[in-house]
């Protein structure tokens, strides 16, 4: 394999990484702290998807307009849903183990209702637009500039999300939740709140990787349980409301996804992703870096 080839699988593979890394943290935060599997995550980054798309193509705004709309949108909305629906589910649940369950059950709620209402308003054919579309060599490879693009955008979200949860007095707040949330109580931590933020920093994050997404390939109303799938498989290989795990984790998806659909085909890229979490399981069942 020429030296060409190998930075084309590994740049490209870390332009895709980079955005299923911000899918993966969307989703670790939010079962990390709020303790809910999102089943609806994959809607929320077509949606956001959607938003820039429509602006783009009626307005030829910049995509990251999009993402300045989308942002604020899906913030208010999945924080109304936590304290209006979860957070009602939670004081209804004996326990922490039935609340997941039953947070699950009404994920797939809000996962039909949002696939119906994305279908019936924009549609099922596939959605583009043109985005800076020139490529860039380096080192004999032909790398597309919206990749390097959509790549250091993703890159400079999971900095400053990591400097968020290390450095404001909110994040460390929600690390306190996420490791003993009946001790951060104890200590002043509003743990009902702390669970409605994180539930829409999820929404948020999910926001992020929807508008970078669709600046860098085509997507459609029925890529949201694809998008989903992928987040889950990344959080379990990565650990569990690890999101250190949910960002290599991302980056190494993305590489072997691209090598397998450029060498193999993408129709067996998630049945990859499988095989190795089956395997990682087995040596190690909590994930890369799982506690």
């Amino acid at each position: 394999m020429s030296v060409s080839a190998i930075l084309l699988i590994l740049i490209n593979g870390c332009v895709m990484g980079s955005i299923y890394a911000l899918m993966a943290m969307g989703m670790s935060t939010q079962y990390g702290v709020a303790r809910i599997l999102n089943i609806a995550h994959g809607e929320f980054i077509v949606f956001a998807g959607f938003v820039t798309f429509m602006l783009q193509i009626r307005t030829n705004l910049h995509p990251l307009v999009g993402l300045a709309i989308a942002i604020p949108v899906i913030f208010v909305i999945t924080f109304i849903l936590h304290i209006t629906i979860y957070r009602r589910v939670k004081r209804m649940s004996p326990n922490m183990g039935v609340f997941e369950g039953n947070a699950i059950l009404v994920a797939f709620g809000i996962y039909f209702i949002a696939q119906n209402l994305i279908q019936s308003n924009f549609g099922s054919a596939p959605a583009a637009y043109p985005f800076m579309s020139y490529a860039i060599n380096i080192g004999g490879a032909a790398i597309a500039a919206k990749g390097l693009f959509v790549m250091l955008m993703s890159i400079v979200i999971c900095v400053l999300y990591n400097l968020f949860l290390s450095q404001t007095r909110l994040g460390k707040a929600i690390r306190a939740a996420a490791q003993n949330p009946q001790a951060a109580s104890l200590f002043g931590v509003k743990i009902n709140t702390v669970m409605a933020l994180c539930f829409a920093i999820g929404g948020v994050l999910a926001a992020c990787a929807g508008v970078l997404y669709s600046m860098n390939d085509a997507f459609s109303a029925v890529h949201g349980m694809q998008f989903t799938t992928l987040a889950i498989i990344i959080v379990v290989f990565g650990g569990l409301g690890s999101v250190k795990g949910a960002i290599i984790g991302g980056f190494i998806m993305g590489v072997v996804g691209y090598a397998i659909g450029l060498y193999v085909d993408t129709v067996f890229m998630i049945a990859a992703f499988y095989i190795i979490i089956l395997i990682l399981l087995i040596v190690r069942p909590k994930g890369l870096f799982g506690r």
